[in-house]
């Protein structure tokens, strides 16, 4: 099997594992090709500051997204969160753009995981070919440290699980009142 191939059947991977935590309108901030969306269905919206593709809505920053209040029941950050600058601004705005009660599911790597595997596929994998790993990114994140910034965003995190061979972690946290 090829590290193409291979990252493909991850990323179904993820989605198996995330699309039955959604409910209600999702929002999938740092969608990349936008699969999860796709596979959910006219209930939901990618959004990236990169076109993939078949984003639904490019924007400048993921922190100041062109919603109102409360349009969503449920946010994903499917494997984006440690590519993204502003992280704690971005987990304080997805909670503004969750109803009350609102989910958000996080899935992420640890850091020496994921600094192995990114530098495996580089070769192969279109995000990296096309930006490369900038000086903001991250190597994955610790668990520890995803709830605490969740925490401090104002989420309660309720469940944390293990996937993908227990290399995975998705987190899901509700929107604390």
């Amino acid at each position: 099997m090829s590290l193409l191939s291979l990252t493909g059947l991850l990323l179904s991977w993820r989605i198996r594992t995330v699309l039955p935590q959604v409910t209600g309108r999702l929002l999938d901030i740092g969608c990349g090709s936008n699969d999860l969306v796709r596979t959910y269905g006219s209930e939901g919206q990618g959004v990236d500051v990169h076109d993939w593709g078949d984003v639904d809505v490019v924007v400048e920053d993921t922190s100041d997204l062109p919603f109102p209040d409360g349009s969503f029941e449920t946010v994903t950050i499917v494997a984006a969160l440690n590519h993204i600058p502003n992280r704690d601004d971005v987990l304080v705005e997805a909670r503004r753009v969750l109803v009350d009660g609102g989910v958000l599911v996080v899935t992420m790597i640890p850091p020496n995981i994921s600094r192995t595997w990114h530098r495996l596929r580089q070769r192969w994998d279109p995000d990296q070919q096309v930006r490369d790993h900038h000086h903001h990114e991250v190597w994955g994140i610790k668990q520890s440290d995803l709830k605490a910034m969740l925490t401090k965003a104002g989420f309660a995190v309720e469940t944390e699980t293990k996937f993908m061979l227990g290399i995975n972690t998705m987190t899901i946290a509700r929107k604390a009142g």
